[in-house]
C-alpha cells in the first residue's frame, strides 16, 4: 500500500510541470499596449543616470504615477494581467523596480523595444507589444526568485518545497486534492506540511486551493462558460456548491457576471 501510494505520487508530480507562471498565463490574459508618455503607463522603461540607454525597469502593478523625478522615458506600455481577478497580480507589490545590472537578459529585449519605437518599422507595433509581455513575464519571474513579500501568494511560490504543492493547485484544480497528497508533493510531513503553508502563504491549504478555484471559475465566467460548465472545470461537485462558494466569497452570484457580459 505504502509503495503504491510512493508510485501514485511519483506519478503526479511526473505529470505536473513546476512551472510557476503557466497556470496563470493560462487563465488570465496579458495584455500590453504602447503608451506615448508615462502618465497612463505602468510598465516604465527608462534611464536615471542620463546615460543615453536604458538602465531600469519600473513595472507598477495596480496603478500609473507618471515619470519618477529626473528619470528619462525610454519606453511605455499600459499592461493589463487579468487585474484584481489574477491573484497573482494582488499578490505582487505596488511597484517593481529592476536595474538592467540586476537582469541583464532584460537589456537586450528593451533595446529592441526603444528601437522599434525609434524606427518605424512594419509590424512594429506588435513586435513592442510581444516584447512587453515578455520583459512582464521576466519581472514576475525575478520578483517570485527574489523573494519581495514576507507572506502571501508569491512567497509561497518563492518558496523551495511549497511552490510543487501550489504549482500542482493552479495545474489541476479540478483534481481531487488532499492534505495528505499535497504534502507528499512537497517533500513534507502533513503537520509540517499545514503549518509552513499557513505561516507562508497566509491561510490553510484548502482555504487557498478553494480561493483559486473561485478566482480560475471567474475567469472562466468571463471567458464565456456557463456556471455548471465553470464549475465543473475547476473541481467543485456541483453548479451550486460552486455558487454558493462564490456568493461567499465575492458578495454577489456567479449569474451576474453572465449578465454583465451579456
Amino acid at each position: 500500500m505504502i509503495k503504491f501510494e510512493k508510485n501514485m505520487i511519483e506519478n503526479l508530480e511526473t505529470s505536473l510541470s513546476h512551472d510557476r507562471l503557466t497556470a496563470f498565463l493560462q487563465a488570465f490574459q496579458l495584455r500590453a499596449k504602447h503608451c506615448d508618455c508615462a502618465d497612463s503607463a505602468n510598465l516604465l522603461i527608462i534611464d536615471i543616470n542620463n546615460s543615453g540607454s536604458p538602465t531600469h525597469l519600473l513595472y507598477r502593478v495596480r496603478e500609473s504615477f507618471g515619470l519618477p523625478a529626473g528619470a528619462r522615458l525610454c519606453a511605455a506600455a499600459r499592461v493589463d494581467f487579468g487585474g484584481s481577478d489574477n491573484p497573482l497580480v494582488g499578490a505582487l507589490p505596488d511597484e517593481l523596480c529592476f536595474s538592467m545590472t540586476e537582469m541583464p537578459q532584460l537589456l537586450g529585449l528593451v533595446e529592441l523595444i526603444v528601437a522599434e519605437i525609434d524606427v518605424a518599422r512594419c509590424g512594429g507595433g506588435s513586435v513592442r507589444t510581444r516584447l512587453c509581455e515578455v520583459v512582464v513575464v521576466l519581472a514576475i519571474r525575478r520578483a517570485i526568485a527574489i523573494g519581495t513579500v514576507d507572506a502571501g501568494l508569491l512567497a509561497g511560490l518563492a518558496h523551495p518545497k511549497l511552490h510543487k504543492s501550489l504549482i500542482a493547485m493552479h495545474d489541476k484544480p479540478a483534481a481531487n486534492w488532499n492534505i495528505l497528497d499535497l504534502s507528499a508533493i512537497a517533500g513534507m510531513s502533513r503537520a509540517q506540511f499545514i503549518e509552513i503553508f499557513k505561516k507562508t502563504v497566509g491561510q490553510s491549504p484548502g482555504a487557498y486551493l478553494t480561493s483559486w478555484r473561485l478566482a480560475l471559475g471567474r475567469a472562466k465566467l468571463r471567458s464565456g462558460h456557463s456556471v455548471k460548465a465553470a464549475a465543473a472545470m475547476v473541481g467543485f461537485g456541483s453548479a451550486a456548491a460552486f455558487s454558493r462558494a462564490f456568493l461567499r466569497k465575492f458578495g454577489h452570484s456567479p449569474g451576474e457576471i453572465k449578465s454583465h457580459r451579456a
